[in-house]
């Protein structure tokens, strides 16, 4: 695993002055409630893919203020020594709830929920949304490439392109969670078990005297697995006859062919056709050169013969929408004792907040296995019980309601922290990669199209939306 690194003052600063703020009013003590939640999938997608959760743990699980970070916070000359002295012996404790990664996950329902000191939760608030908006982005982009791809392999080879050597790393294991079949990030492999592929730079053909040597040489080194790379000088003239002679010459175990430029779709038919009148029908092509999920999709429909992809930059940075919108707001304080609903509102719709301590379940048909919606809840409701029938309604167009039957509810959120201890162990990522497959195979195939998807239902339970609207009103008859 990648060495554990003391990340507890990577925070906006507005975290330490407020909790500074905090530590020296009469809410120092009170118990807060934050969710994590985000408001529009990335690429105007049907669904997100949760992801991060483990880094997320490992952050929280080595919390601590080092003797460094306290002589520069006291170098700033804004905290008290009292809140100082509190970093110097701080100790987490609050409990966390989050999404099981590789779940597929909606616009506005918790996916966090941090609930403990105030001064603690809002502390962890730029890491923690760090880590999920990250690898959460590059699942949900990843995932879109790999069902574009129609169950050809996705190699995830981005990584020279990536935002730095932590995206990098984790992009590859995001990718890995969301159906990717391996990565070019070979330190991947080694911390995370994502298998790393790769062949050979056109800089491998270039050092030799003749692209034949090239190929021969490689070939000879690596005959279980000899991938050459033919574009170099010229696919159909060079590349490809000089690729075939190694082959019948050599008899790899295992052979193909990788077009790293060009017209993909005419180059790899004219070299199927020409591999298989050779007699090399179990020779694979490789395709790679800025691809995303769009270009994968029209050349499959222009006919492309092509066995596996090998996708970079418009991966590992999701080029086409590179933020993942999560944002970390406060839903409840205590006052007095009691947990006081709060809430953030706006003229736009869109960032009016839900308020309260929640729950999130995901409705099953028990007859399809697919999922028929999910719905935000008072924690204090309890869980969501099959009984004859559960009514779901739009929150902004209350006449559209719907009876559902025959359902089984799942909670969504797990608790990962009880009262800053770690109470959830991280399945393996291949688990994680399994989950999340059979998970997206419970989505309606309208939620899943590129363009235009059907909007999956993320309702509020009946108690939510009253207590919603009742904040809403309050405040209204403020104004």
């Amino acid at each position: 695993m990648i060495e554990t690194k003391n990340l507890t003052m990577l925070v906006d600063f507005y975290e330490i002055t407020m909790a500074n703020g905090y530590f020296q009013s009469d809410v120092r003590d009170s118990e807060a409630c934050f969710d994590m939640f985000f408001r529009k999938v990335p690429d105007d997608g049907g669904f997100a893919i949760m992801a991060g959760v483990e880094q997320l743990i490992e952050y929280l699980d080595n919390l601590h203020f080092s003797q460094e970070d306290i002589d520069y916070l006291r170098s700033k000359h804004q905290f008290c020594d009292g809140f100082l002295e509190y970093l110097k012996n701080f100790k987490f404790a609050c409990d966390v709830w989050a999404v099981p990664e590789g779940t597929p996950i909606f616009p506005h329902e918790p996916i966090v929920t941090v609930k403990g000191p105030l001064i603690q939760a809002q502390l962890v608030e730029t890491m923690l949304l760090l880590t999920i908006n990250h690898q959460s982005l590059i699942a949900t982009k990843s995932n879109r490439i790999v069902r574009a791809a129609q169950g050809r392999p996705i190699m995830e080879f981005g990584s020279r392109r990536a935002q730095g050597a932590s995206a990098a790393i984790y992009g590859a294991r995001a990718s890995y969670i969301a159906g990717c079949a391996g990565t070019a990030c070979a330190i991947a492999d080694r911390d995370y078990g994502v298998a790393a592929l790769g062949t050979m730079a056109h800089s491998w053909v270039q050092t030799f005297d003749s692209e034949y040597e090239a190929f021969k040489a490689y070939t000879e080194i690596y005959p279980d697995n000899a991938v050459l790379l033919i574009d170099t000088y010229n696919v159909l003239k060079s590349g490809l006859p000089n690729a075939i002679r190694v082959f019948k010459e050599l008899k790899p175990a295992k052979m193909g062919i990788r077009i790293d430029s060009g017209d993909i779709a005419y180059l790899t038919k004219k070299c199927r056709k020409i591999l298989d009148e050779e007699g090399l029908q179990e020779c694979s092509i490789v395709i790679s050169n800025s691809l995303d999920e769009y270009l994968i999709r029209d050349v499959i429909m222009e006919g492309a013969q092509i066995d596996s992809f090998g996708v970079g930059e418009r991966l590992i940075t999701s080029k086409s929408e590179p933020v993942f919108g999560g944002v970390y707001k406060l839903a409840a304080i205590e006052k007095n004792g009691v947990m006081e609903p709060k809430m953030k509102i706006s003229e736009n719709i869109e960032k009016i907040t839900n308020p309260g301590f929640k729950n999130v379940f995901r409705l099953y048909d028990n007859e399809t296995g697919k999922a028929l919606a999910d719905v935000i809840t008072l924690r204090e409701e309890g869980p969501i019980k099959y009984h004859e029938s559960y009514e779901i309604f739009d929150e902004h167009a209350v006449w559209k309601r719907k009876e559902l039957r025959n359902f089984t509810a799942k909670e969504l959120l797990v608790q990962i922290f009880d009262k800053g201890k770690c109470v959830y162990k991280s399945p393996a990522l291949d688990d994680i990669k399994a989950y999340c497959k059979e998970q997206i195979d419970t989505l309606w195939g309208e939620t899943l199209r590129f363009e235009n998807p059907q909007t999956y239902y993320v309702d509020l339970s009946k108690p939510l939306w009253s207590l919603k609207h009742e904040l809403l009103n309050r405040h209204h008859a403020l104004q």
